[in-house]
């Protein structure tokens, strides 16, 4: 053996981390970061229990009495991930008990308000009270530049709390990552998020997720119409959380507007029905549907006898219809 040649451990020490490096080296840097750095979970110990809690099923922007505006979260080991910030997501999370500083990533569908509203709002009321660690956002275009604005429109709050309260900046605090193509996004010690295009016209792009988690797989659909992409996505997956429409009632609803003809393309060409959504969960094979974003979601009030007696000839596994906090 050469002076010049490390010794065997030291050799194994630079291929692993070589390796290490090659792997990462074609992730997006948040990703490759999380990945290297994110412990592993301990020799034989039992998966951890993820738990999936509805904060809002409504869909669409207008306030509802009935429902909060869309937003649910995934936590695992005590650490929150949030997938979509709509109106009210914030007080939601209080409500169920969550707290703000478990928040480790928060997860844009899409730019519609009932989807992105409270982005800024959550993270800035949680750190006014308990969150203090970074939290990184993922989501489409200008998410970066949403952030921004965001921070600027709250300067004067943000730097009177700093000065008043002891509090580290904000900006510090929020890492927001954009992307427009679909792939793996994110992947911690906790969970595995993967994302796909789905069709959700006139806004674009617009994504899914799979969150693979260590005891199961969650998929959240947004909003979409029927989507192969979403199937393939969904393959096999323990839980899938799918937007619907029932067509009946938002047919009365509609008749009487002068562009009901118009409008009606419109969300057949964007949204997704009863029948359709069973169809897309018998055609992925997931094992329970949980239903939510309900359009129409809030007057007039639909009893869960309506949507599952739409659903259920099209799906025949566990078939759950939302509401606001339920746990899953």
């Amino acid at each position: 053996m050469s002076r010049t040649s490390p010794p065997p451990t030291s050799r194994r020490l630079f291929v692993r981390q070589t390796a290490g490096l090659l792997a990462s080296a074609a992730l997006p840097p948040w990703l490759a970061s999380e990945t290297q750095t994110a412990p592993g979970p301990a020799a034989n110990a039992s998966p951890a229990k993820s738990r999936l809690i509805l904060l809002g099923t409504g869909g669409g922007p207008t306030p509802k009495v009935n429902r909060s505006a869309p937003s649910q979260v995934i936590v695992v080991n005590g650490q929150t991930y949030v997938i979509d910030a709509g109106n009210g997501t914030p007080r939601q999370m209080a409500l169920a008990k969550l707290k703000y500083s478990s928040i480790r990533a928060l997860f844009i569908t899409h730019q519609h308000s009932d989807h992105n509203a409270d982005y800024g709002n959550l993270l800035l009321l949680g750190w006014g009270t308990d969150l203090a660690q970074k939290v990184d956002t993922f989501g489409p275009p200008p998410l970066v530049r949403m952030t921004e604005l965001f921070l600027a429109l709250n300067d004067y709050d943000i730097t009177t709390r700093m000065a008043d309260e002891g509090r580290p900046p904000l900006k510090g605090l929020i890492a927001p990552h954009e992307f427009t193509a679909a792939g793996l996004v994110y992947q911690d010690s906790n969970v595995k998020v993967t994302a796909t295009l789905v069709q959700h016209p006139p806004v674009s792009p617009a994504f899914a997720y799979r969150f693979d988690c260590p005891d199961r797989s969650i998929v959240i659909s947004g909003d979409t119409r029927p989507s192969d992409n979403l199937v393939k996505l969904a393959k096999g997956a323990d839980v899938l959380v799918h937007e619907v429409m029932y067509l009946p009632e938002l047919d009365k609803l509609i008749a009487t507007d002068v562009n009901a003809k118009t409008l009606r393309t419109h969300l057949l060409a964007s949204h997704t029905t009863t029948e359709q959504v069973g169809q897309i969960a018998t055609q992925a094979g997931v094992k329970t549907l949980v239903l939510s974003h309900f359009v129409p979601g809030g007057y007039p009030f639909l009893k869960d006898e309506v949507w599952a007696d739409a659903v259920r000839p099209h799906f025949s596994g566990n078939l759950i219809v939302g509401r606001d906090l339920l746990e899953i």
